[in-house]
């Protein structure tokens, strides 16, 4: 379950039975990323994907409900196979950070998620802490070669 740390930040981390190359691609490689990013019964349209310290990151998030969500982030950090980080434009205004640990053929990921406004975090932290649950859920099905 995801931590919630002082008024305006998440953190979940989980541990996969993959390898650091394997899991950080999934991250990095929009084929993959477009398959697992967003919350159980989203799907998402890539509209640019450039992968890069400043690189603009557009696509539309499409809800089980039917409404698209349009996303504007943009990359602020990429060390490759260690660490992203990027900033979330659109609505609320978050960054991410994920970390990539080595552990023995084995990954953990730690999935920090910073809001700048800490209104905004109150009114989001529920939903947020049960989205980047399923995200990571989500990551293990797709590196285990199960349908999304």
């Amino acid at each position: 379950m995801a931590a919630i740390i002082g008024n305006n930040e998440l953190i979940s981390s989980r541990v996969f039975d993959f390898p650091r190359e394997r899991v950080f691609e999934t991250w990095t490689n929009p084929d993959q990323l477009e398959r697992w990013w967003g919350p159980n019964g989203f799907s998402n349209t890539f509209h640019e994907f450039d992968l890069r310290p400043g690189g603009t990151w557009r696509l539309t998030m499409h809800g089980p409900d039917g409404n698209d969500y349009p996303n504007h982030n943009v990359f602020e950090e990429i060390v490759p196979l260690e660490r992203i980080v990027l900033r979330h434009l659109s609505g609320h205004e978050f960054q991410i950070t994920a970390t990539f640990e080595e552990l023995d053929n084995r990954t953990r990921v730690t999935f920090r998620q910073l809001f700048m406004d800490p209104a905004d975090f109150e009114q989001s932290k529920k939903m947020c802490a049960e989205a980047n649950e399923q995200n990571l859920d989500r990551i293990n099905a797709l590196l285990a070669g199960s349908p999304q």
